[in-house]
């Protein structure tokens, strides 16, 4: 027989094992992944289009997390914690919780909502301060840092090889020397480019450090699309941060890319700040596989005196409810007056979507600042598209081009709002791990409106005049991208 030939029948032997192969994929993927049908189209087109990346994609960016139970409290605090937010939950359906401001009460069915989907415990005794660029935020950080005296603990996405992140790692090995408990929590495509020697110091001065999801292990990783999104710093249980900044001095304004650097970061004092240090401990414990005690020294008892209402939602691809979309939907369609959003992506589902249209058509006043020099293009590309439709029901965008903006923030009517690590996209509400705070105060919520005025100023509204004369080259763009929003 002909060595063509030879080379020819298997050649077409391994075309239809492919073709079986993706056959059976698909077939799984339509019954039992029980995705959001638009996602398992675009995946379907992918793997058909493209047999063999097509099925590598699927493997390292495709899985569904969300059977998968991640994070387990053992049975001491899963007992505390159910106490806490059962009592809660007794208390607002009977109408019995004694608010400090009778305002809140509008909004019981949110904090309900939390409470249900993310057991998120309610408290209003907080004091919260506003960051909106990286000078001030880094600078009381760092002041965070040399006061703390039992421990610190910190988790973010991104540290940079550089002189903040340098001279972070070099105070917290300080404090490491002096008897504080250090732990240092960072993402593994986050950190990805930092030197194997980075945390060296620190861990010699006997601080730990872990990684959520190293990229390589040791040079695959199936589960590389799943990237741990949050910033959580938490000092003595007494102060803790939360909010879009993460350490690099892009985030200081050095950038020569992108320059002033504008984002939205909180620091509280108060109960909350036990909700974001349990939340630390139970990435902490999955990424580092340390038996950690939920001692209670980790948590503060004394009553601080403020009076900011505050929940604490996490959200991620193994919890059952997408909470900090759920929260943000909630937040729309509640709005009587108006809406102010903040975000750098802006690629929303079909709820949001809706809810966006139906509330500025019910009069509701919705204004958006999204970049106007993007860091990801195709991001940007879809975003428009969605802009696009959305200016022709009322909703106003506007481009921000002082800088960059990274801000996630959400304020409706002065009263609720939303700040912390979840963009309006679908990778944050389905694929990333994230966590805001929602804030329940008149003070908070106007002061972020007028930062959001403020910030309509270094912004150019695009209006749809302006966005129906783009050339047909960026509205095909922006088409194609839209296809490939689920997996953006």
């Amino acid at each position: 027989m002909s060595p063509f030939i030879l080379i020819y029948r298997d050649f077409s032997f391994f075309i239809t094992l492919l073709l079986i192969i993706n056959l059976l994929l698909a077939i799984v993927m339509a019954l039992f992944e029980r995705r959001n049908p638009m996602s398992t189209l675009v995946w379907l087109m992918v793997i058909f289009f493209f047999p063999i990346i097509g099925f590598v994609l699927y493997l390292f960016l495709g899985q569904d997390l969300r059977k998968r139970k991640l994070f387990i409290l053992k049975h001491q605090e899963e007992d505390k914690l159910i106490r806490t937010v059962h009592y809660q939950k007794t208390l607002f359906s009977g109408n019995q919780y004694k608010f400090k401001d009778e305002r809140i009460k509008q909004y019981t069915d949110m904090i309900t909502l939390h409470l249900n989907s993310s057991d998120a415990p309610f408290s209003d005794n907080n004091l919260v301060r506003i960051y909106n660029n990286g000078q001030d935020k880094f600078t009381d950080l760092m002041e965070s840092i040399r006061q703390a005296q039992k421990f610190i603990h910190i988790e973010y996405y991104i540290i940079r090889n550089d002189s903040l992140g340098s001279e972070i790692i070099a105070l917290l090995s300080q404090k490491a020397k002096e008897g504080v408990e250090v732990r240092f929590l960072y993402d593994g495509m986050g950190g990805i480019r930092l030197p194997k020697d980075f945390f060296d110091p620190l861990v010699q001065a006997g601080g730990k450090v872990a990684v959520f999801y190293p990229p390589f292990i040791p040079y695959i990783n199936l589960r590389v699309n799943y990237r741990n999104h949050r910033k959580i710093c938490v000092f003595d249980g007494i102060v803790g941060y939360v909010g879009g900044f993460n350490i690099g001095n892009e985030y200081l304004g050095l950038s020569k890319r992108f320059g002033f650097w504008r984002d939205m970061h909180l620091k509280i004092a108060g109960s909350a700040v036990n909700d974001l240090e349990l939340r630390f401990l139970l990435d902490w414990r999955f990424a580092s596989g340390e038996e950690i005690i939920f001692d209670d020294s980790y948590f503060a008892h004394e009553e601080v005196q403020g009076d900011t209402a505050i929940q604490i939602v996490s959200s991620g691809p193994d919890s059952k409810w997408r909470t900090i979309r759920n929260g943000y939907l909630k937040i729309i369609n509640s709005a009587r007056d108006h809406v102010y959003i903040e975000t750098p992506y802006f690629v929303p589902d079909e709820e949001i979507l809706s809810a966006l249209k139906m509330s500025a058509l019910s009069g509701v006043d919705i204004r958006v600042i999204v970049p106007e020099k993007p860091d990801h293009p195709f991001v940007h590309w879809a975003a428009m598209s969605y802009i696009g439709e959305l200016l022709e029901s009322g909703v106003r965008f506007f481009a921000y081009h002082k800088g960059f903006i990274h801000s996630k923030m959400f304020t409706s009517d002065g009263f609720v709002s939303s700040v912390g690590t979840a963009n309006l996209d679908i990778r944050s509400f389905r694929v990333n791990f994230e966590v805001n705070a929602f804030i329940y105060n008149e003070e908070t919520a106007q002061k972020l409106d007028e930062m959001f005025i403020y910030d309509m100023h270094d912004a150019t509204e695009i209006t749809l005049k302006k966005f129906n004369e783009r050339p047909f080259s960026a509205q095909t763009k922006d088409a194609i991208c839209r296809l490939l929003s689920p997996l953006l």
